[in-house]
């Protein structure tokens, strides 16, 4: 029953037309403002229809559209881990009109009635859309979206009618919306990603074709050749299947180091692409610069296949062609942080920020393109801007004793059998998280998707306190690191303090941890300005002041 239905308040905020602090006003000023009736207190749920009649009785215009009915009839149905797998079975039924594909579970006639009218009112693909927008808003931490001008830029950059194009990250399938292929292929590691994908893509009236599985590591395209391939993977994974990769034809330019995942994402995308057909893969900027890829840069390079480096927001897009047999490779890279002179480039005009590839075939092959905009009149106030970025970094380290205290020790399955500690089945704030790819830490309750590899722990916070126990499990190793086998979080070992003596060290453990985070920005920034630096002396573009 629509009775049923809950919002959060930044839903609230959506249908009163007001702000989010407005309606944190609301709920401190008026004690009838209706009360939570699920969520965290950090991510309250309420009564859409009791916050609907508490705004009517004083007087506040609201009109809930019929787009937001559907979504939050949606959401209910059930949790938020399994919202996409929802949406997914919305878009099914949505391309396929008249046939349902939810599970007895999910059966709800109200819901279909509302699809119904909503189809008919905004048009089946429009509707979609207004929903897939909702799910990414509600999973805005955990869904990477290409945004809009980057999705637009990259498009351009692979040409007009590009003819088939495959993205094999293609997450919601955003990229492959805009690239104006004839045909679209796609491949996303998450089953429920790849159906909403699918449907974005059918509704749309596409030529397409969809797998849900990763594609470095089970590549559903093998031996397939698009005419474009356009890319926005996911940086930074320790898990990309390194070990079993090792070797891998797709490796032309080389075997991909294990901190490396992006230049595999690279070499997967040139290997499916035809001879002369382009690439666009959007990058992290270290790639550029990491010295553990130079090798792979260096061939890339040499071979001709990498044409330019652009920096676009936070990110770099890499323009790639696949050379073709006997091809002379060119001697000249686009590296710039100007996105506008790209097209012209690859029109053939003569535009700042070409370099010659010889001088790039250091030892160091960075590709970087802010290290090379030193030889731009704008070098100066990049060193100015990235030194004023690192003065205002104060990491500031806790203040710790030397202790001869000898504690004892009780394991995490020991904690667990006591009942101090239990996993709890799904994630709420204050619970304690831990993965292979990041440090342990204290869920903040914002909406997460869980990962297969991840551990969950609730504390009893009389006798455990979560900070103290997330750091033990950060000094365990750091959680499983990629070097290394697994690590068995059962046989992790916490000592025995008094739980005043927990909040203590836990407080300390955060203060190392925010240590660590501000040390890793001043290295990141002080990199930065001895490359800006040294490349403008060079240039004539800085100069010492005394």
């Amino acid at each position: 029953m629509e009775e049923q239905a809950t919002v959060t308040a930044a839903d609230i905020a959506r249908i009163a037309g007001v702000g989010r602090a407005a309606v944190s006003n609301w709920r401190r000023r008026y004690g009838d403002f209706p009360p939570p009736v699920g969520g965290t207190a950090s991510s309250p749920l309420f009564s859409l229809f009791a916050v609907e009649n508490w705004l009517r009785e004083r007087g506040k215009p609201v009109e809930i559209s019929l787009g937001d009915r559907v979504w939050q009839r949606l959401r209910n149905l059930g949790d938020d881990l399994a919202l996409g797998d929802r949406v997914g079975r919305v878009g099914s039924y949505l391309s396929r009109r008249g046939v349902w594909t939810f599970s007895p579970r999910y059966d709800d006639a109200e819901l279909l009635g509302l699809l119904d009218r909503f189809a008919e009112e905004r048009g089946a693909r429009e509707a979609y859309e207004f929903l897939c927008e909702r799910y990414v808003e509600a999973h805005s931490r955990q869904l990477s979206v290409t945004p809009e001008p980057v999705a637009a830029l990259m498009s351009r950059l692979i040409g007009p009618d590009p003819g088939v194009v495959l993205d094999p990250a293609c997450g919601l399938g955003t990229l492959l919306l805009a690239s104006g292929g004839t045909r679209l292929l796609g491949q996303v590691d998450d089953p429920a990603t790849s159906c909403i994908a699918a449907h974005r893509l059918l509704l749309a009236g596409a030529d397409m074709e969809m797998y849900g599985a990763d594609a470095l590591s089970m590549d559903s395209y093998e031996g397939v050749l698009a005419d474009a391939v356009v890319c926005d993977p996911p940086f930074n994974e320790r898990e990309w299947g390194y070990d079993e990769l090792i070797g891998d034809p797709r490796w032309v330019y080389g075997q991909p180091p294990r901190g490396e995942p992006e230049l595999a994402w690279v070499q997967h995308c040139l290997a499916h692409v035809k001879p002369g057909g382009l690439v666009a893969i959007r990058m992290p900027p270290a790639a550029a610069g990491r010295r553990t890829g130079r090798r792979i840069r260096g061939n890339l390079l040499r071979a001709g296949a990498l044409r330019a480096v652009v920096t676009v927001g936070s990110a770099d897009l890499w323009l790639l062609r696949r050379p073709e047999s006997g091809e002379r490779p060119p001697s000249r890279l686009l590296l710039t942080t100007d996105p506008s002179t790209v097209e012209e480039y690859l029109r053939g005009a003569d535009v700042p920020g070409t370099v010659r590839i010889i001088d790039l075939l250091d030892e160091e092959i960075d590709l970087s393109p802010v290290r090379h905009q030193a030889r731009g009149e704008h070098a100066g106030e990049a060193f100015l801007e990235v030194l004023k970025r690192f003065e205002g970094i104060r990491p500031e380290p806790p203040s710790l004793a030397v202790s001869d205290e000898k504690p004892s020790f009780v394991t995490i399955g020991e904690l667990l059998k006591s009942g101090v500690l239990t996993v709890p089945e799904s994630v709420e704030e204050g619970d304690v998280v831990a993965s292979p790819a990041v440090p342990a830490y204290v869920h903040s309750g914002e909406t997460f998707t869980a990962e297969p590899t991840m551990s969950k722990y609730r504390t009893d916070p009389e006798r455990l306190d979560a900070a103290f126990l997330a750091g033990c499990l950060r000094a365990a190793g750091r959680i499983a690191p990629a070097s290394s086998t697994r690590i068995d979080l059962k046989r992790t070992r916490i000592p025995r303090l008094p739980i005043e003596r927990q909040r203590a060290h836990g407080a300390a453990f955060t203060r190392l941890a925010a240590f660590e985070d501000a040390l890793r920005e001043a290295a990141e920034s002080g990199l930065e300005l001895v490359r800006l630096g040294l490349a403008g002396l060079t240039e004539g573009q800085l100069k010492p002041e005394n």
